[in-house]
């Protein structure tokens, strides 16, 4: 291609036709390569954008360029622009390969963008992420953790890099529970479960944890990715319902044996019988191991076991020890001084004692005070050594069952006192300072009588007196200054007037109504006062002097016997009532009875009954009166002042 072309034919010369077409043929092939190449150079330029095509364009048209030029100013023969054709072939083929270079190459850059793409996102998504995420070596040694490790940990991430998740190991688990998490994680499996984890300022949090080995293509583990969740608030509340699921139980059981107690109570005929039943039901009935009754004695103020179920002689003497040792004050003290329930704890921060405890082994011990009104029967006392027993326990149902009980005992032993043939009698001397009537006496210099005693619809007690040496005015103008006597009436005046008192629960009489003890009589005459009181032989005598003695510090118990009570039959009454009534009254009775004339409305009036009797209206009403008063003063004519320890059936079925 570098020679002359010097072709200048003579007139006369022959060109042979095949020369000249080989010629024209290799001289447009070089053209038309370069030409195509330098269009294929510029398409792929304008498509990829890619300055090597920009170079083989310049380069592919300066050739085209320099043929054509060539062509013109010089000239040639075909066999000279052979080389420059196979060269315009290798430059046409070097811009096909370079487009399939350029083309795979973009490919691979825009999957690596991709890729990259991909990484940045999974990147800022972890990094983003709520839960802690971090990758450990195969030692477990870790190497990398994202912001929120911070947020789980409360160690920043760039502090953990290099540590191990020891770092906040809470300690709460067993050398068990780690073996079993690094055997799976290093046989190539994933690990979830719950951990508790301690942060940085020391608190306990709950963390729900995968763990999960990276491996290459043998199986051998590269690297552990864990990811930890912040589960405290759902845990909290997963353990709080779990917490009222197990309280909601024990006081469904609590209720049960309450609502037993109480049933068993109805059939109780004494006090030892309602002490048997309340400690054979909780002793017997989850959670609770053991319980028995706690009496105080007034005098010397201390304790002492009656009825026990559940815990041996030993044991109960060791508590009842405990409790009268007076260097600290016990739950059972506590809870007979206050009249409302106490739960002591053994193993708990909050614990309030520990004697009765460690004197049984119990971790938990309930003392029920047992009172009614002014009736004090001491305390029943629960041992468990379940420690969240009485977590759920209302004092206020406890302190009911205590009341209701008492309540029992008071009726089981007032309800003796009425049917039992053999009694127990008290007498007691008394100072004016011991009961209201008492003091009314003394400062009115006047002998008294208490003739009844009935319980009043508000829940004090009437109180019948009769009154000698004053009037009954004079008694009313006492009575509106003095304590411990609400109301008075004068219901009958004159040397002996006969007064109906209303007062407080804090007389004498009142104190042994509450403990089933049935008044015969008291009497004072302004110096010396004495009271006589009856109980059932099997009554707790100590029990009742010892909460006299404790209510009305003079009083002094002067003597104590045994007797037979002499009962009265019905048909006995009946003849006694015949004996004290004339002929005439008892027909006056029988007519007014059988005549309708005590039915509302009357189906008889007096003056038919009269008529019938054959005396005037006057004269029958006369015979009627008389015979009613003393039917009135039979029925009434009873040795005891009152019966009012006797609750009805109907009070003692609504306690319950």
């Amino acid at each position: 291609m570098t020679g002359t072309y010097n072709y200048a034919p003579s007139p006369d010369a022959t060109i042979p036709p095949l020369e000249v077409d080989a010629m024209s043929l290799l001289l447009v092939a070089s053209v038309l390569l370069r030409l195509v190449g330098t269009g294929y150079s510029i398409l792929l330029l304008r498509r990829s954008g890619d300055r090597r095509f920009a170079f083989l364009t310049v380069m592919l048209g300066l050739m085209a360029l320099r043929q054509l030029w060539t062509l013109q100013t010089v000239g040639g023969d075909g066999l000279s622009e052979l080389p420059g054709l196979i060269v315009s072939g290798f430059a046409l083929a070097t811009v096909y390969y370079l487009s399939q270079y350029v083309e795979e190459e973009n490919r691979i850059t825009t999957e690596l963008a991709a890729a990259n793409e991909r990484l940045r996102s999974f990147r800022k998504a972890v990094e983003h992420a709520g839960h802690a995420i971090f990758l450990t070596d195969p030692d477990g040694r870790i190497e990398y953790a994202n912001p929120a490790t911070e947020t789980v940990t409360g160690y920043d991430s760039a502090d953990v890099v290099g540590e191990t998740p020891d770092l906040w190991s809470s300690g709460q688990h067993d050398d068990a529970f780690y073996d079993d998490l690094w055997g799976t994680i290093t046989d190539g499996n994933v690990w979830d479960g719950e951990l508790v984890n301690r942060r940085k300022n020391g608190e306990l949090c709950w963390a729900d944890v995968t763990i999960a080995p990276i491996t290459d293509e043998t199986g051998t583990v590269e690297q552990f990715v864990a990811v930890e969740t912040d589960i405290t608030d759902r845990k909290e509340r997963e353990l709080r319902i779990r917490d009222q699921h197990d309280r909601l139980e024990l006081l469904n059981t609590t209720n049960e044996v309450i609502r037993d107690v109480n049933r068993e109570l109805l059939r109780a005929e004494s006090k030892a019988e309602v002490e048997t039943v309340a400690c054979e039901q909780f002793a017997n009935a989850a959670p609770y191991e053991s319980a028995w009754f706690a009496a105080r004695n007034a005098a010397t103020d201390t304790v002492r076991a009656n009825t026990s179920v559940g815990i041996d002689e030993d044991a109960l003497t060791n508590v009842v020890t405990a409790v009268n040792d007076g260097n600290r004050e016990t739950v059972v003290e506590r809870a007979l001084e206050t009249d409302t329930t106490h739960v002591a704890r053994a193993c708990r921060a909050d614990r309030t004692d520990c004697a009765c405890h460690a004197a049984t082994d119990a971790v938990a011990t309930v003392a029920i005070p047992l009172s009614y009104r002014d009736a004090q029967y001491g305390a029943l006392v629960l041992h468990t050594d379940d420690d969240n027993a009485t977590d759920a326990l209302d004092p206020d149902v406890l302190d009911e069952l205590g009341e209701t009980i008492a309540y029992v005992i008071t009726a089981a032993e007032s309800q003796r006192s009425l049917i039992t043939d053999r009694v127990t009698e008290l007498t007691f001397d008394l100072t004016p300072s011991d009961d209201p009537l008492l003091s009314l006496a003394e400062t009115l210099e006047c002998e008294l009588d208490l003739e009844r005693v009935t319980e009043g619809s508000d829940g004090g007690f009437l109180e019948f007196v009769t009154v000698r040496g004053v009037s009954g005015d004079d008694v009313l103008d006492y009575v509106a200054g003095a304590d411990g006597i609400a109301d008075a009436q004068v219901l009958r005046d004159g040397d002996e007037s006969l007064v109906r008192l209303a007062v407080t629960d804090a007389t004498v009489v009142a104190t042994l109504a509450r403990y089933g003890a049935s008044v015969r009589s008291l009497t004072a005459d302004g110096t010396e006062s004495t009271l006589v009181a009856e109980l059932a032989e099997t009554a707790d005598v100590r029990s009742v002097v010892e909460a006299v003695s404790e209510s009305h510090p003079g009083a002094d118990l002067v003597g104590q016997c045994e007797r037979d009570r002499e009962l009265e039959t019905r048909g006995q009454f009946r003849s006694t009532v015949e004996d004290s009534v004339t002929d005439r009254q008892l027909e006056a009775l029988q007519l007014a009875h059988f005549g309708g004339f005590f039915e509302w409305p009357r189906e008889s009036s007096g003056e038919e009954l009269a008529e019938r009797m054959g005396v005037c209206q006057s004269t029958y009403l006369q015979h009627l009166r008389a015979g009613q008063q003393k039917v009135f003063e039979r029925f009434f004519a009873d040795d005891r002042a009152t019966d009012t320890g006797r609750p009805s059936a109907a009070l003692v079925t609504g306690a319950n």
